[in-house]
């Protein structure tokens, strides 16, 4: 399998549901609220982008691809 890219910005949709899939495979998507899915986006290796340029868009984009690739 091919792993994220080694940068994950916040606009890498894809990217970051595959890691966190990978990163988190206990955690849940329907269980993750949006400020744990930041703090968890922030954490994993690679993240390089500002924090503070999330929006919720952003947020609920990963946790549906997320969703998507968990079920």
């Amino acid at each position: 399998m091919v792993g994220p890219p080694s940068e994950l910005y916040w606009d890498s949709t894809y990217a970051i549901a595959v890691a966190l899939l990978e990163n988190y495979p206990d955690q849940r998507p329907v269980d993750t609220g949006l400020e744990e899915l930041i703090t968890l986006v922030t954490a994993l290796p690679g993240f390089e982008d500002d924090p503070d340029l999330v929006t919720d868009q952003i947020l609920y984009d990963i946790l549906t691809t997320w969703y998507e690739e968990f079920v």
